[in-house]
């Protein structure tokens, strides 16, 4: 493949991450309008994106391994598909337990495309600029957060929910096209097995470096899960206050993961997460005293989000490192865990919400990152003795 195609391909995949990363954190702005449309509490609407991270982590390694022999481009189209359907059901739902079942639909699409799609990155970069490639497709996901939440939020709080989740169904057909056109037929690397899936899990070493993935999002997802509802009480923020706030997290996300991909080329992989962590340790108690003047909380919010998305890329380099003859399966496990952190750090949120109220979010996310901290050092010390076995 020339670089020209190499890199019409890594567009491609990082346009549908968008649309992937879109719908899946586009609740997040959305709990107001969904809480009050169906009738539910704050905290059951924070379910909806517990559930999609629950479907996302049981179903992604199964579906990427069961279809590791098939070639890339469908897998690729039939995720994106199946990830539409979802969104459609989301916005025909008419009771919370039908909008549930649509969440996890879309979950497990995403669950399919997202770690194939890092898979095809990788197989495509070399060592040199791998965390480069490797943050290209999925600065998708991260870009969602500065237009497309926010859009889908503000299009949320103007003409319903509903809208929102069916401007996000419009994407995904777009996608399904062009991932058919422009991805190569029979793109294939190493094939995968379900029992390829049975190796990496039974690797502590393995599972324990993937598993912080978890840790770190479930810090973050403490907070970011209520964050609107938190910014609403504390600040008096609306529909246009919110929908700033989201486009300032969206700016802080997209330069992160980018930064996170350059500092793990140049300081190394474990220099990065570490600097992450201390940073998100230092910034989210903050929240927990609010409110503060907008000069103040602006910088403050994009700062967090700055940091807390700059992980990735040095997490991709670092499982790559640790199981690379099972790239498909690991990336695909590293994505699920993305998924259990959002789904315990969303469920914890709410647990915090209900028994010590919003202000607690902050202290809570900061417990979390020292927790988070602590996995990091620990599965490094066993990956290090593992190599001296």
């Amino acid at each position: 493949m020339s670089d020209a195609a190499g890199r019409s391909v890594i567009a491609t995949l990082s346009a549908s991450n968008f649309v992937i990363g879109m719908g899946a954190f586009i609740v997040i702005g959305l709990i107001d309008p969904i809480a009050e449309g169906l009738a539910i509490s704050r905290g059951a609407a924070g379910w909806l994106m517990t559930i999609y991270a629950l479907s996302y982590a049981v179903l992604s390694p199964v579906l990427v391994s069961m279809t590791g022999h098939i070639g890339r481009r469908r897998v690729l189209a039939f995720g994106m598909t199946l990830f539409g359907l979802g969104m459609v059901g989301c916005a025909t739902a008419t009771s919370f337990p039908m909008l549930l079942l649509a969440r996890a639909a879309a979950a497990a699409g995403a669950g399919m495309f997202t770690p194939v799609s890092a898979a095809v990155a990788a197989g495509l970069a070399s060592d040199r600029n791998r965390g480069k490639v490797l943050a290209a497709v999925i600065f998708g996901l991260s870009l969602a957060q500065v237009a497309g939440v926010p859009a889908g939020s503000w299009i949320a709080f103007t003409f319903g929910w509903r809208v929102a989740f069916w401007m996000v169904a419009g994407l995904a057909v777009i996608a399904v096209a062009v991932v058919w056109l422009r991805v190569p037929q029979g793109l294939r690397f190493a094939p995968v097995r379900l029992s390829d899936l049975g190796h990496v899990m039974r690797d502590g070493v393995a599972m324990g470096a993937v598993l912080f993935t978890a840790s770190i999002l479930g810090a973050i997802f403490i907070l970011y899960t209520y964050l609107a509802p938190l910014l609403t009480e504390t600040m008096g923020f609306g529909r246009d206050g919110l929908t700033l706030v989201l486009l300032i997290l969206g700016g802080g996300a997209v330069l992160g993961n980018l930064m996170g991909g350059w500092l793990a080329d140049r300081i190394g992989y474990l220099r990065t997460l570490m600097l992450i962590l201390g940073s998100l340790i230092v910034t989210m108690p903050l929240f927990s005293f609010l409110p503060y003047p907008v000069w103040l909380l602006v910088p403050l919010l994009f700062f967090w989000s700055l940091m807390g998305w700059s992980f990735m890329a040095a997490q991709q380099i670092r499982i790559l490192r640790l199981a690379p003859e099972e790239a498909s399966v690991v990336l695909a496990l590293n994505a699920a865990a993305i998924y259990v952190g959002s789904a315990v750090g969303s469920a914890l949120g709410a647990a915090i919400l209900e028994s010590a109220g919003l202000m607690a979010l902050g202290v809570g996310g900061t417990i979390g990152a020292v927790f988070a901290l602590a996995h990091l050092l620990a599965s490094r010390r066993a990956a290090v003795l593992a190599e001296r076995e």
